[in-house]
């Protein structure tokens, strides 16, 4: 077992509160000294309430949805002797109601585009099969709800 940490600062400062304008910037601090700006969605909450430029919880989902799988696929690949160049992944998260009538997030689209070096690349078979190895295995798609789809570009 292992547990994992992150503080989460938010300070009215000057503003009003019971209108329910006021600021939603705070800021996320992680154990390793990272500090991220964060905020509400400003699709769920308007600007100024929301700060666009910070990271809001429903990007920060996609995102870990997303690091997570690439994260098991380069370990994957390694231990198959595939050696990875390069991974990038456009990962598109839906909003929605779900089938009980919640706003929850029900589909994450993870869209990677891998480059392979070395002396041989994996055939589309030996591909996919280390795309369902990391589904498998991501800590992150085995704890939510939302369907998670692999569209390798």
């Amino acid at each position: 077992m292992h547990t994992y940490e992150a503080k989460v600062s938010w300070k009215r400062q000057d503003q009003q509160f019971v209108d329910n304008r006021y600021s939603r910037g705070h800021e996320w601090h992680f154990d390793g000294g990272a500090v991220v700006p964060a905020s509400s969605s400003p699709y769920v909450v308007p600007v100024p309430m929301s700060i666009a430029a910070n990271v809001d919880p429903e990007e920060a989902l996609v995102a870990a949805t997303s690091s997570c799988h690439m994260l098991f696929f380069l370990s994957i690949a390694a231990a198959r002797g595939f050696v990875v160049d390069s991974y990038e992944d456009k990962a598109v998260g839906v909003m929605e109601k779900n089938g009980e009538g919640k706003v929850a997030m029900t589909r994450i689209t993870l869209r990677p585009e891998i480059a392979f070096g070395g002396e041989r690349e994996p055939t589309q078979e030996e591909l996919d099969a280390i795309h369902h190895a990391s589904h498998a295995q991501c800590y992150i798609a085995n704890s939510i709800k939302a369907n998670v789809l692999v569209e390798p570009a």
